[in-house]
């Protein structure tokens, strides 16, 4: 059951963060999140409402701190995918946020037996084969391009995305299974506090958040269904990682990077490397592994 929670989740991130992602290429990271961020509140205190559960002072603190690194990484997520390729972005950020939680399991004494080691071991290797970066820029050109604008780079931004949502997923695990799904709404709560203050700040400074509002029905459309899948997976992961192991959860959750890769393969025609191919393939044996284990 936890196997298939997480998988589910990383699913519904994939699709999520595709989704935030191309509109964000059509208007601004900020701009996108000011549509998805209200509406995965909606569905976070609606999900919490529906699943009972009395809220509680303690664990509802930790879903807000969460939210508040879960707000930071999406703004920079969201930004990468607009300035890079999908295909390098969504798997950098995916690797950097296995590895914390994984990092925080082991501290905390979690042991898996060999078959679902491995098959963790499996997942880090492949999460890492679909992060290689194509080499066909020069090395000048990359490294003009980080002098210009040192923190405006897609896999620098991903990197700092990944970390924040590995302190996220590390956080609400922190949280505890005793107040239902209250703590997923409070983390939607801090991630929009997050998401308006930076919106707030961006459009009074001069020339802050450049680029058009999300319009059409169709954006608005993908906006807010962005946000629906976001928070759903949100709570997704929070039922998986209280009833299951968190470097095993995460891990299986980290794979969403496959499913932003095939609908940026299909929408954007971004050719898959063999590297990343043979990543996928070596995914689909890890999980297949810790499912046996």
């Amino acid at each position: 059951m936890v196997t298939a929670l997480a998988l589910v989740t990383a699913v519904a991130f994939g699709v999520a963060d595709f989704l935030g992602g191309a509109v964000s290429r059509r208007s601004t990271a900020l701009k996108t999140l000011a549509l998805s961020a209200p509406m995965g509140l909606c569905v976070a205190v609606a999900a919490a409402l529906l699943a009972g559960g009395a809220p509680a002072p303690g664990p509802m603190a930790w879903g807000f701190l969460g939210g508040l690194t879960g707000g930071v990484g999406l703004i920079t997520f969201y930004r990468a995918l607009a300035r890079g390729p999908m295909n390098v972005v969504a798997p950098v950020s995916a690797l950097a946020s296995a590895v914390l939680p994984v990092g925080a399991g082991v501290l905390r004494g979690e042991r898996l037996d060999e078959t679902a080691l491995l098959g963790v071991l499996l997942c880090l290797l492949a999460i890492a084969l679909v992060s290689m970066e194509k080499g066909g820029e020069s090395e000048p050109s990359r490294t003009a391009s980080l002098v210009r604008r040192p923190l405006d780079s897609g896999p620098l931004m991903a990197l700092v995305s990944g970390a924040c949502f590995g302190v996220f997923f590390i956080v609400l695990k922190a949280a505890g299974d005793g107040a239902g799904l209250w703590p997923i709404a409070t983390a939607r709560v801090g991630t929009l506090t997050v998401v308006s203050t930076a919106l707030l700040i961006a459009l009074r400074t001069r020339g802050g958040d450049r680029g058009p509002w999300v319009s059409g029905r169709s954006l608005i459309g993908l906006a807010l269904l962005s946000g629906i899948l976001d928070s759903g997976a949100n709570a997704l992961y929070y039922l998986a990682v209280q009833d299951g192991l968190l470097s095993l959860v995460t891990v299986l959750t980290s794979l969403y990077p496959a499913i932003t890769l095939m609908l940026a393969r299909i929408a954007y025609s971004e050719r898959l490397r063999a590297v990343q191919r043979v990543g996928m393939a070596i995914a689909v044996a890890g999980v297949a592994l810790v499912t046996v284990g």
